[in-house]
């Protein structure tokens, strides 16, 4: 459904959005264009403006705060997670519930979750499948969990933001899941990089990959979305490269908290920071390619 599709809807929670990055405005303007009063806070105010149009702009955590019957980080990591919600110490409504959509991995959603028991608000873990477009869109998969007694109260913005909810289990679960499918994402992006890079350095024009694969059992819509951003030199960050790069770091800490030998992400990694280290950071992920 997209946003215009959307029915207004009355009589709705009082939204505080934290964080309006490459994720966070898309998400911001899906969830008033649902009619849910919103306001919104960004350390760097000026990504914030923007959404004058459809949001009150606030300048610190505890205006945005203040009488909100949900409060929304979207934030880097955890982290900067927990030093905003500190900043929303003594600010938070008493029935207040915390919906935490940050990918912070398994210890930091450990942590988050003992932040919000220690600031009296009921947590809600829910990180998103999607980048910047299906934020846009209001497209995203949101993997959330939390206990029964608060789900509902979250719905109206889960389903702002998403087209779909998977609810898996307790607080916590969501992040565990989040991690498994990033996990793929970035298998697949690193992939694609390598086989266009071996193409190439056969002696091959590296677009030849990108056909021979096409509509078969070997295809798929990012393959080819990826493919052609690496090739076409387009790195606009629908998923910027440094958070990547965190990503696999939380990724390969949990596996090894699981005792699972993980092959293949700590050479992605590896590979992610050479593109960060090479200045590529800022931009879209699919920049480990100028790097190969």
């Amino acid at each position: 459904m997209t946003t215009d599709e959307r029915t207004p809807m009355t009589d709705q929670p009082t939204v505080a959005l934290l964080g309006t990055g490459t994720m966070g405005a898309g998400m911001a303007r899906n969830i008033a264009a649902a009619g849910l009063s919103l306001r919104v806070w960004n350390r760097t105010p000026a990504r914030a403006e923007p959404l004058a149009d459809v949001a009150e702009v606030v300048s610190t955590v505890a205006e945005a705060v203040q009488g909100a019957d949900i409060v929304l980080t979207m934030l880097f990591d955890a982290d900067s997670v927990a030093e905003t919600m500190e900043e929303a110490r003594g600010h938070l409504a008493a029935d207040a519930v915390w919906l935490q959509q940050s990918t912070v991995g398994l210890a930091g959603t450990d942590r988050l979750a003992e932040l919000a028991d220690d600031l009296e608000v009921a947590f809600v873990d829910a990180p998103v499948l999607g980048t910047k477009k299906p934020a846009e869109d209001g497209a995203l998969v949101v993997l959330a969990s939390a206990p029964e007694s608060v789900r509902d109260r979250v719905a109206p913005v889960l389903d702002a933001i998403g087209s779909r909810t998977l609810w898996v289990g307790e607080a916590g679960a969501g992040s565990r899941l989040k991690l498994a499918a990033n996990a793929w994402v970035f298998t697949v992006v690193e992939g694609v990089a390598e086989s266009l890079a071996l193409t190439r350095e056969l002696g091959l024009d590296p677009r030849l990959f990108l056909e021979a694969v096409r509509g078969g059992a070997l295809d798929a819509p990012y393959v080819q979305l990826k493919g052609g951003a690496m090739l076409d030199g387009s790195f606009d960050p629908a998923f910027a490269l440094d958070g990547a790069l965190k990503d696999a770091g939380l990724i390969i800490e949990a596996g090894k908290a699981a005792g699972l030998d993980l092959g293949v992400l700590p050479g992605i990694r590896a590979h992610f920071a050479r593109a960060v280290d090479a200045g590529h950071g800022d931009l879209d992920m699919a920049a480990t390619y100028l790097e190969h």
